[in-house]
């Protein structure tokens, strides 16, 4: 995967990150891979719980560094993502995609899985309908919705066990599960550069910024969410494409109902898989 050049080696002898104009608090850098140590550091993370206000005071200035944030969950049954059995080396690179052709391809894939196929996805039909066109523009700065949205989760206390703010030296948000390999979709598609494809797009139409990712969940914040209900259904389309699980095994089984209480307005979207 084609990448930028990785400022995380200069922690090692540089823990606080004084020299990359960062004042990083304790913290590890991450290199396991389910394949031995990868060549260089994957991503750092903090070794302390996030709290509200981190993710501006130590994402802003890292972002200049080259380093983007997102919230790591370590308190999970499978550990942190030095056990995740990360796979940097099997990752392509999201550039080289297309995101309709490969929402096409999933929708074609997510529709063999429902028993009740017509209730499941109605009112669209088995055929792909194309992705939702972008709004008009953004209702808020992409970076400051996902800043807020980050300090909302964190002070609610409900989304996350142990989160940590990581940082990880990728070009964009929406690239970030890519660079560190990140295997939580591995039963749907092995090559996560694939789903990235369409986080970039949804980057470019929506907002999005990847905000969180546990072993198997990945969380978004939504700068443009759909206002109407037909806009929503519209989105969960695409949504069912990239992620069926979200409905199929989730707790609103028809597109509809997905796209009422978990699109509808929604500045966070969260997707796992099984």
């Amino acid at each position: 995967m084609a990448t930028l050049p990785n400022p995380l080696p200069t922690l090692a002898a540089d823990p606080s990150g004084r020299s990359l104009g960062l004042g990083l608090p304790l913290g590890r850098l991450i290199d396991a891979t389910d394949d031995g140590p990868w060549h260089e550091p994957l991503l750092w993370h903090a070794e302390y719980a996030a709290s509200s206000g981190a993710w501006t005071a130590l994402g802003t200035p890292a972002a200049r560094a080259g380093l983007l944030p997102v919230l790591i969950e370590v308190g999970g049954a499978e550990g942190g993502p030095g056990e995740w059995d990360l796979r940097p080396g099997e990752m392509s690179y999201p550039g080289d995609h297309d995101p309709e052709e490969i929402l096409a391809e999933y929708w074609e894939y997510a529709i063999e899985e429902p028993d009740d196929l017509d209730e499941t996805i109605a009112p669209y039909d088995e055929a792909w309908p194309g992705p939702v066109p972008a709004p008009a523009s953004l209702s808020v700065d992409p970076d400051t919705r996902a800043a807020e949205t980050v300090d909302a989760l964190l002070d609610e206390g409900s989304w996350f066990k142990e989160p940590r703010l990581a940082l990880v030296p990728a070009r964009r948000s929406a690239d970030i599960p890519a660079v560190i390999g990140w295997t939580g979709p591995v039963n749907y598609e092995g090559d996560t550069a694939r789903l990235c494809a369409v986080l970039r797009s949804w980057e470019d139409r929506f907002g999005i910024r990847v905000l969180a990712l546990t072993f198997d969940q990945l969380v978004v914040s939504v700068a443009a969410p759909p206002t109407t209900q037909e806009d929503a259904e519209a989105i969960a389309v695409e949504h069912f494409a990239f992620c069926p699980d979200n409905i199929t095994q989730g707790h609103h089984e028809t597109l509809r109902a997905y796209a009422e209480h978990a699109v509808l307005g929604q500045r966070v979207w969260s997707f796992w898989w099984d």
